[in-house]
Parts: structure tokens; sequence; C-alpha cells
């Protein structure tokens, strides 16, 4: 799912996290493991998430489209 680069960067996170936050001491194996295991049980509501709210947001900017091209409009002679 993640680059080589970025999955090291959050397995990197993921040990400061529980060193500091938790004064323990996550080993490397532990910690990807554990980042599998968040990113497959976490990632998907998290991603559904983001893709509801980029649609409500174009769902928005398709409705202001359309009443400025609704304003703009000419209006027709009966």
């Amino acid at each position: 799912m993640f680059d080589t680069n970025k999955r090291a960067e959050l397995v990197r996170d993921l040990k400061t996290y529980f060193y500091d936050e938790l004064d323990y001491e996550l080993e490397q194996f532990d910690a990807e493991f554990l980042l599998d295991f968040l990113t497959k049980k976490l990632g998907p509501a998290f991603y559904n998430k983001g893709l509801e709210d980029a649609k409500q947001l174009l769902e928005r900017k398709l409705m202001d489209i359309s009443d400025e091209l609704y304003e703009i409009e000419m209006q027709e002679d009966s």
C-alpha cells in the first residue's frame, strides 16, 4: 500500500510514539505488524470518509456553478 520510504517513516513514527507516550520500546517487527493491522482495519474507514468528504465538496461546488449559470441565463421574451 505504501512505498518503501513512506512505510519506513510510518514504522519509525509508531516506534517513536510508543516510546515517547507509552514508555514502551516497540520492536521493528512488532511496529511493522501493527502498521499492517492498522492499515487493514482502519485504513478503509479513513479512505471512505475522505471520499465522502470529497463527494460532498464536489456536490456543493456543482450547485454553486449551477446557481451562477442560472443567474446569467438570459430571459426569453414571451
